[in-house]
């Protein structure tokens, strides 16, 4: 050390910040001096070199009573005050052992950084000795160098593993592999980076209890020297476990309210709830359902016993334990279970091997409760306004912390949540099949052999809510072997729009009865379903007739000829027996109650084995090409015309089911049939009374040549009334017609278009039991008008070998 000039002690004393060190000399001068020194007292080195130390502080007493101090004792701090200065200073001389010359180091140390340095002594002592908030020292290699008292629970689980103490040992012998190995890599990229962890929540599962969850939020922060060297790394971590558990909870419980309920399907609210469930909260989960549920009736009183059925699994890894119910199996609840459900409340197994000897002779049980995997056990009751919809089960595995009170709790709350949106499905899988069994009972039979075609006709329910619409067909029987066919849509879905079909649908028949032609029962019918709309609630556009569509088509098999009109419906498909399939083109005409423009009728000529397709509801949506695609596949499906019209409207239908349309959809096909010409004889008579017994004659040799003489006075009967009253009231000619259907149909038609009606004659009268005569003798019988008049008609049962 120098004594002279500038005379700075060496930067690599290692003195502690802050501290201020002067060699003093047995003559009590400065012989050196730090830079901190120089720079503390406010002079060069070389001012205070040759200096005395007494000259250094305002009171003068100072170093005297430093200087006369044993130097073998421990030096004791001095509170003085630097000449020129304000700031106090801490003071000592320490003595210099090996030098003769020097007295000793005196040491200056601002009295604000003892205070700064006391009080992180107090800091870093209150941390590493208080418990609740985790403090530990890393090394380079992340072994704990120093750490805090442990909670107790906590400490005893170190202890088991080892020592008693967490000191010289790495993360991975403390915690499980996975949690120490995610720990370690942030401690890692915090010492090599420098950029400091925050609030990073990570599993920290012990070795000595790798189930029991235990979470932490764990900050780091990188430990260097005064030149830049790495020395550790310390984390302060708090035991968040609680707060995450419910966290989650929360979430899983928000999850639950906004997932279930968005179908209104059970099976799928039953999955949904399945899914959620695994494997954020269990490994296994199953939901049972009760019979009753599923067919949408009400559960009723919870029975012992009752059927279940497993409508929806799901386990973590995929597969389904095969030792349990399966998915679509019956299963039955009893006794402890049972009653449980009954009363609303959870069971929890916590460890299921104290359950398994106990039931090991009930298979039932076993199959019900015990999965191999599974160390514990829920079983949640499915409820709704206090009665059992069914129940979940649910299992965790060894490896997961078992069930508790906690958990039964947030199960139920979830339970009751799946309860309500699976009674909502419940309720509205009623709704819908009483709507869909109105409509079918609506509906004419799906397959129909008559004389004049065969037809098919299918209704497809949509996927919207209410899944039934107005959308209908009917085929009616009308009088000498003709046929109609019917197709309409009434807007709306659901009880309201089957309602509205099947007034129309009646109405159509009464009209049907008085064989109008295809455009004036379109006419009365529009009419009607303008008075109907007065009386319908004003706004409620759900199911009103009001807008409705509807086609309306009358075959003749004698004829061979098809008269149709629309109102506002979709044209039909005529698909041909020589090939090809065209749209008829057929006036579509305003809707009904519409009014506006009449309804235009179009006749077509058509063949033996000619396809008619009716298309209603999206089949016919012009929106959607409906009809166009109908064509496509009609096209093809009808190219073999031996194939069952049922068969065919299946195959039709195929692709629309394969992504079933949002509306409903009903479709009517008809293969025609021609009444073959010796089945049918007509003659037309002058208006002369001498022809009545040429007319009984004529029909008389036809029904010989038939082999129906059996048939021959009642048929001579009916046609001499009936020639007998034309020529008498309406004049000629009058024209009979014999068509040798199902039954013996007799028409005779005349030029008036005055109706006839039936009387009681009084006994006094001398006519007017012709009609009664005639509605005795004839299975039906009735009126029609023509182009050209009436013809009113019967049809008499054929002997039983020749019908």
């Amino acid at each position: 050390m120098s004594t002279g000039g500038d005379d700075i002690l060496p930067a690599a004393t290692g003195q502690a910040e802050g501290c201020a060190l002067l060699v003093v000399g047995a003559d009590d001068t400065v012989l050196s001096c730090t830079a901190a020194a120089a720079a503390l007292i406010g002079e060069p080195a070389s001012a205070l070199t040759g200096r005395t130390a007494g000259e250094l502080f305002d009171d003068p007493a100072v170093w005297p009573r430093l200087r006369t101090r044993e130097p073998e004792t421990c030096p004791v701090s001095e509170n003085a005050v630097l000449k020129g200065r304000q700031e106090s200073v801490l003071c000592a001389l320490l003595p210099v052992e090996g030098r003769g010359d020097a007295r000793g180091l005196l040491r200056l140390v601002p009295a604000g950084t003892v205070a700064r340095r006391e009080q992180d002594e107090a800091l870093m002592r209150a941390l590493t000795s208080q418990s609740g908030i985790g403090l530990a020292i890393h090394d380079e290699e992340l072994r704990v160098l120093r750490i805090n008292p442990l909670p107790e629970d906590l400490q005893r689980l170190v202890d088991a593993g080892g020592d008693g103490s967490a000191i010289g040992r790495r993360l991975h012998e403390l915690l499980v592999p996975h949690d120490a190995a995610v720990i370690e890599t942030q401690l890692r990229r915090v010492a090599g980076t420098g950029v400091p962890l925050v609030d990073f929540v990570t599993p920290a599962r012990l070795v000595q209890a790798p189930h029991s969850d235990r979470t932490i939020s764990l900050s780091a922060l990188r430990l260097t020297g005064e030149a830049g060297a790495v020395h550790g790394v310390a984390v302060t971590f708090t035991d968040v476990t609680e707060e995450e558990r419910a966290q989650r909870r929360s979430a899983l419980v928000a999850t639950a309210a906004s997932a279930l309920g968005r179908s209104l399907e059970t099976g799928r609210n039953a999955q949904v709830l399945a899914d959620l469930l695994v494997p954020a909260f269990a490994d296994l989960a199953s939901v049972d359902i009760t019979e009753t549920v599923l067919v949408g009736e009400e559960p009723g009183e919870f029975a012992p016993g009752a059927p279940l059925r497993r409508v929806a699994a799901a386990a973590s890894d995929g597969v389904w334990p095969a030792e349990l119910y399966q998915q679509g199996e019956i299963l039955r609840v009893r006794g402890y279970e049972s009653e449980r459900l009954r009363l609303g409340s959870a069971v929890i197994v916590a460890d299921l091997d104290t359950l398994r000897p106990r039931i090991a002779d009930d298979p039932d049980r076993v199959r019900l409760l015990l999965a191999d995997r599974a160390a514990s056990l829920m079983v949640v009751p499915l409820q709704a306004r206090g009665q059992v919809l069914g129940a979940v089960g649910l299992w965790r595995a060894g490896d997961r912390a078992p069930f508790d009170a906690l958990d039964a709790s947030v199960a139920e709350d979830i339970a009751s949540r799946a309860g309500l949106a699976i009674d909502n499905a419940r309720r509205y899988t009623r709704e819908r099949r009483t709507a869909e069994s109105l409509q079918r009972s609506l509906l004419p039979r799906p397959v129909l052999k008559l004389t004049a075609a065969e037809t098919a006709g299918i209704y497809v329910p949509g996927r919207t809510v209410a899944g039934t619409g107005g959308s209908w067909f009917d085929v009616i029987t009308l009088s000498s072997a003709r046929v109609a066919f019917v197709v309409g849509t009434v807007r709306g879905h659901g009880l309201g729009a089957a309602a509205a079909m099947g007034s129309l649908r009646t109405a159509v028949r009464t009209l049907s009865d008085l064989d109008p032609p295809p455009d004036e029962l379109l006419t009365h019918l529009d009419d009607l379903v303008v008075r109907l709309a007065e009386d319908e609630p004003p706004g409620d556009s759900e199911g009103s007739v009001r807008g409705a569509t509807c086609l309306y088509a009358v075959y003749d098999p004698v004829t061979a000829h098809c008269l149709v009109a629309s109102a506002g419906h979709a044209p039909p498909l005529l698909a041909g027996a020589s090939g090809g399939t065209d749209s008829v083109d057929v006036p579509a005409g305003p809707a009904l109650g519409l009014g506006g423009a009449p309804f235009e009728p179009v006749e077509l000529a058509l063949g033996q084995g000619d396809l008619l397709a009716f298309t209603a509801g999206s089949l016919s949506a012009r929106e959607t090409d409906g009809t166009v695609r109908v064509a496509e596949h009609l096209r093809r499906a009808s190219a073999d015309g031996s194939r069952p019209v049922a068969e065919i409207g299946r195959t039709v239908l195929v692709p629309f089911l394969a992504d079933p349309p949002d509306d409903d959809a009903a479709l009517l096909l008809a293969r025609l049939a021609v009444t073959p010409p010796e089945s049918v004889a007509s003659w037309e008579f002058p208006a002369d009374g001498k022809v009545v017994a040429e007319a009984r004659a004529q029909v008389a040799d036809r029904l010989a040549a038939w082999g129906l003489e059996a048939l021959a006075f009642t048929t001579e009967l009916i046609v001499s009334e009936l020639v007998t009253n034309a020529i008498r009231y309406a004049g000629g000619p009058v024209g009979v017609r014999l068509i040798r259907d199902r039954r013996l149909v007799v028409e005779v038609s005349d030029p008036s278009q005055t109706q006839p009606h039936l009387r009681r004659a009084r006994l006094t009268d001398e006519g007017g039991r012709g009609l009664f005569l005639i509605a005795q003798l004839t299975h039906r019988w009735g009126s029609r008008y023509t182009a050209h008049g009436k013809t009113i008609w019967t049809e008499q049962q054929l002997p039983p070998a020749d019908a």
